[in-house]
């Protein structure tokens, strides 16, 4: 008899454990269907994006200077000094290199004595027509001997002329002994080092203009007349996120041979200084004149005889709105639609045939959806 109460005894205080432990797991993993109507229903969501319907074609091409200039000095000597370095910035006006100036100084001083000379000689030449048209009126010369005097004058203007002429090549060939900058760029080579003997016009400096820069791809013979219609835009590798507008300046006439495709020159006219020269660049060309369309889920539409249509979510207010579309296409997964939802608009794409615009919603990933 003890044993059965025992017994009984130990099992209303199973019993009464198990409804214990049963009540707090409830009160601890349990959710107020209260709060979770406050919050609104959760939806999966997916974000609108335009794009060209023909696809976008991208070429890899790097970034070079429009204009690249090979300095050189206009006079032969002996390289006495370099003054720039490779990538080094210049401005207009700044000196480059210099020459051995002996050889042309005493050039010049040469062509000075000749004009000292030929400025004496004219003077004793003007005298001695003077006095020869003196004599002539009065009859004491003849025609012949003013006529030798005159020619003789003549031929002592012309001399000094000579001379004067020479002066100014002389001083110019001095001033060509210093190569100085003629614009703005960056030094992309240097070809000469002191005490090197250079001809006239022999490169010795490279120069690219830093003011215009351009994007140089090669397209193939397939999309040559895209590269002339399409709207282009450059991307550089460094800097992803930014777009550089480009235009087409200049396309190959002929093929490269080994390749088999045309290069062709996009100028960008808004590159600053951080478009560096040598610069990796994505050339992205586009149909101007395609329609722009934008691909969703096919289960976000919805449809009931009043036309297609997208429930647009707003994550902030947790309202939902239904919007009208046009379907361009109808695909195995998803529909092309071309208008009626803005640009990166989101919109519901799981359960939309439950949901009332009336409602509120939140708006979660599809990994805690």
């Amino acid at each position: 008899m003890a044993s059965y109460r025992d017994l009984l005894s130990h099992c209303r205080t199973l019993v009464l454990a198990g409804t214990v432990l049963s009540g707090v797991a409830l009160s601890a993993c349990g959710k107020n269907p209260a709060d979770d109507a406050e919050k609104g229903r959760p939806v999966l969501v997916s974000t609108v994006h335009y794009e060209s319907l023909s696809p976008e074609r991208s070429f890899v091409g790097t970034i070079r200077p429009r204009v690249e200039t090979d300095m050189g000095f206009r006079v032969p000597g002996k390289v006495a000094k370099r003054f720039v370095e490779v990538g080094q910035i210049v401005d207009v006006g700044q000196p480059l290199a210099a020459l051995d100036e002996v050889d042309l100084k005493l050039q010049a001083e040469q062509a000075e004595a000749e004009l000292r000379a030929a400025t004496g000689v004219l003077s004793q030449a003007n005298a001695a027509e003077g006095r020869a048209k003196d004599l002539r009126s009065k009859g004491w010369s003849t025609d012949a001997q003013l006529d030798q005097v005159k020619a003789a004058a003549d031929e002592a203007r012309a001399r000094l002329n000579r001379a004067e002429r020479s002066v100014e090549l002389t001083n110019n060939s001095l001033s060509y002994a210093n190569l100085v900058a003629d614009t703005r760029g960056v030094v992309t080579a240097t070809l000469i080092e002191p005490g090197q003997v250079v001809a006239s016009g022999q490169t010795a400096v490279r120069v690219a203009r830093s003011a215009e820069k351009e994007a140089v791809v090669s397209i193939p013979e397939t999309l040559v007349n895209f590269a002339k219609s399409g709207d282009a835009n450059v991307t550089l590798w460094s800097e992803p996120g930014k777009k550089y507008v480009a235009k087409l300046r200049e396309l190959a006439p002929a093929a490269d041979v080994a390749t088999r495709t045309y290069q062709a020159k996009f100028s960008l006219p808004e590159a600053g200084e951080a478009v560096s020269l040598g610069m990796t660049a994505t050339l992205t060309l586009a149909d101007p004149a395609t329609e722009r369309v934008a691909r969703v889920p096919l289960s976000a539409l919805f449809n009931q005889g009043d036309g297609p249509a997208l429930y647009v979510a707003d994550p902030k207010t947790g309202e939902v709105a239904l919007k009208q579309v046009s379907v361009k296409a109808y695909e195995t997964r998803d529909v092309v639609i071309s208008g009626g939802v803005d640009e990166g608009a989101n919109v519901v794409v799981l359960g939309v045939q439950k949901l009332d615009p009336a409602q509120k919603v939140r708006v979660v990933s599809s990994l805690s959806f």
